[in-house]
């Protein structure tokens, strides 16, 4: 047996050492990968100049405002454009490119404009062969090129340097740009109640070849109907979420402040609630699948209908509520084959999340800690859009030579608008324009613009698992703090969680500089992989299709090993204050010596703690979906009226699922500190006198007896 110790131990390294003067996180302590810690503040510098760099050179105007053909801003204060904030398409029709759903520019010339046109219109019928018509000029110039007010060319030239549109559509703005106003009625298309209209040729038009040859304005427009009725329901309901995550929040509290007296009969209602709800759930849809049976339309497949905006429709679908059911079904037999399987795993596993429990009481200002995480995660998220969001915009306007009519060998090359009447290209090729394209450039600053975002990214995964490593390590800090207090509070710091982040900050930024840059380079890695696995979406080589789910699957678990090495290198960063490389041997190698109890309870914390989230946030979301469909009676009228009910039942259910996550967060470290920290209890002491243990006796009774060591096992 003691040969047997000996090799067990000598694999996995020397267990800890009786040692009377440890009581805890060690306050003698020195700074910690300090290479690291100077380049991680050197990179945060460069990351400020890099965002000075992209604030001087981008433009957010070229987000918000329109650009016409001229390069020029429709709506910008301070010029000839001010007033004229709408940008209008001479010829609607060649907007059926995709690129009007990307960045909404079309192969045609474009005017700012201060309203839409409301009615039909075409050139011909401004200047036909017998008469004049000064009404239709009057409204017809001012879609006109500035400038051209009383036109001497023949239609055909007009048509062909398109000084004026060769038709007009009633249109309404969306994002600032006029598109058809489509409309459907009785089941027929209609623009401005008319199905038929005259294009520019005097060609008798059907508005379906309009939708036809502007399929990706009807997606823009659908989009938008759908944007602003979600809009419309937000604003209706915002009080009421507020309402639902603020219950949310205190349901939360109050749980976690339950868990400081009832834990064991907590969790055990937790179980048995989540089961009665999902059973409850299994029989509701049961109920509404055989409730359907007879209905006209409710045996249509899903799959046959498409997706549709409103999702009642599909609740009225027998199909929909069996799926339902099945899914519930299988959720509820997992739950039902663990809780058989790890009854006693479960029994062990509270024991832990009691004594964690414990030490959130006496530390109450842990709970509140993730508010400070969450700052500093908005502040992160904030600076990367907005630098972006200015890198994207930083290029020069790029024009290129445009042919209305005909072919030119000078068609699609770019041009500076300045010198292009002067030019050769307009005297090969009449009715050429040099136009406004979109912003780039040739300068060496925009060619580095890609690397500069890629820059960017990297940059704030660093921060943002810096920000994260940050709470956990101050966490750990403040729960090492009170396991390793002999006579708990009394042998406790006065502000155990103030000091814990005062020693994260001044000693081990560099160490938690390090496990976070390890763990961004995998996440970038991930990043490049998904966007390359994109682009060769199109290709038909198998292998490489192959290669890159591989790859992907590959640094997916990468990157869950490195967030739990890194997550109990930072317990042991906060009670030893070693370097990273050495905290995260060391955790690795204690969490080896007791793998049995890791494999286990590790998993059923987790899977308690999802129960307990599961509970709050179905217990929410149902009492959302009963106020928003207004099935709660007694408060019926109180509810908003909506075009889609799970607009605010789904954020409401997001909403609480977050905040519930926060809360528990702070157990889940909770609970990994106080077992790493009862690991090397264990080694440390043997429970007599001299080497007494730090755990309390139900913990011990529970968890050291449960589990096979060498120690135990030479008696």
């Amino acid at each position: 047996m003691v040969r047997e110790e000996r090799a067990y131990y000598g694999k996995h390294g020397e267990p800890r050492k009786f040692d009377p003067t440890f009581k805890g996180p060690i306050h003698s302590r020195h700074c910690t990968d300090v290479l690291c810690c100077v380049l991680f503040i050197a990179v945060i510098l460069g990351y400020i100049a890099l965002g000075v760099i992209a604030w001087v050179h981008g433009d957010p105007r070229k987000v918000v405002y329109p650009t016409d053909s001229r390069g020029q801003f429709c709506g910008q204060k301070g010029t000839a454009n001010e007033n004229k904030t709408i940008l209008f398409y001479f010829n609607i029709l060649k907007c059926a490119s995709p690129a009007v759903l990307i960045n909404l520019q079309c192969p045609t010339k474009q005017l700012c404009v201060e309203k839409c046109p409301n009615r039909f219109a075409s050139y011909s019928n401004v200047k036909s062969p017998f008469r004049w018509n000064k009404t239709y000029w009057e409204y017809y110039r001012q879609f006109c090129q500035p400038g051209f007010n009383s036109p001497r060319k023949s239609a055909a030239q007009v048509m062909r340097d398109e000084d004026c549109p060769s038709m007009i559509v009633p249109s309404r703005p969306f994002l600032r740009r006029c598109f058809p106003d489509f409309t459907t009625k009785n089941g027929i298309l209609t623009v401005a109640n008319k199905t038929t209209f005259k294009d520019g040729h005097g060609k008798t038009r059907n508005v379906t070849d309009l939708r036809d040859a502007a399929k990706g304005i009807n997606h823009v427009l659908d989009a938008r109907e759908f944007g602003m009725k979600i809009f419309e329901d937000y604003t209706n309901s915002w009080y009421w979420i507020l309402i639902g995550l603020v219950i949310a929040m205190v349901v939360s509290l109050i749980f976690i402040l339950l868990l400081r007296f009832t834990a064991g009969v907590l969790f055990w209602f937790v179980i048995f609630a989540v089961i009665a709800v999902i059973g409850y759930g299994i029989w509701h849809c049961y109920w509404e699948y055989s409730s359907l049976k007879g209905k006209p339309g409710s045996d249509i497949a899903i799959y046959d209908i498409g997706f549709q905006t409103d999702f009642r429709v599909y609740l009225q679908l027998r199909q929909t509520w069996l799926a339902f059911m099945i899914f519930l079904c299988i959720i509820e037999a997992i739950i039902i084959l663990m809780l058989i399987f790890l009854r006693k795993r479960i029994c062990i596993a509270i024991a832990l999340l009691r004594e964690g429990s414990k030490a959130i009481g006496y530390i109450m200002s842990t709970l509140f800690y993730p508010i400070i995480t969450f700052l500093l995660l908005a502040v992160c998220i904030s600076y990367w859009a907005v630098t972006a969001i200015f890198l994207s915009t930083s290029g020069e306007a790029v024009y290129k030579v445009m042919i209305n009519q005909g072919r030119c060998i000078y068609a699609n090359r770019t041009c500076n608008p300045e010198v292009f009447n002067t030019s050769n290209v307009t005297k090969q090729c009449p009715g050429a324009q040099c136009t406004f394209a979109f912003y780039g450039g040739e300068s060496v600053y925009h060619k580095y613009i890609f690397i500069l975002q890629i820059c960017n990214l990297f940059v704030f995964l660093w921060l943002v698992n810096f920000a994260i490593a940050l709470g956990q390590c101050t966490l750990a800090g403040a729960f090492a703090s009170y396991y390793w207090a002999f006579k708990k509070p009394a042998d406790m710091p006065s502000f155990p969680l103030l000091a814990s982040f005062g020693r994260s900050l001044r000693y081990h930024t560099g160490s938690l500089a390090f496990g976070s840059l390890i763990l961004a380079i995998i996440q970038l890695i991930r990043v490049i992989l998904e966007y390359m696995d994109n682009k060769l979406k199109g290709a038909e080589n198998k292998v490489a299709k192959f290669l890159f789910c591989c790859l992907k699957c590959c640094f997916w678990c990468l990157e869950k090993f490195i967030k739990f090495l890194n997550r109990n290198a930072y317990i042991m960063i906060a009670i030893y204050g070693k370097n990273f490389c050495t905290s995260a041997k060391e955790a690795f190698f204690l969490l080896m010596r007791n793998v049995v109890r890791v494999a286990v309870l590790d998993k059923v914390t987790d899977f308690l703690l999802f129960l307990g989230k599961l509970l709050i946030v179905g217990g929410v979301g149902v009492l959302a979906f009963f106020f928003f469909t207004r099935r709660i009676t007694i408060i019926a009228d109180e509810a908003p009226s909506l075009n889609y009910y799970w607009v605010p039942l789904a954020t409401v259910i997001f909403g609480s699922y977050l905040i519930a996550h926060g809360f528990f967060s702070v157990y889940a470290m909770c609970v990994d500190t106080l077992f790493l920290c009862f690991c090397e209890d264990l080694e440390r002491n043997d429970g007599s006198a001299e080497m007494p243990y730090f755990m309390s006796p139900e913990l011990h009774r529970i968890l050291g007896r449960q589990e096979w060591s060498p120690r135990k096992a030479n008696g």
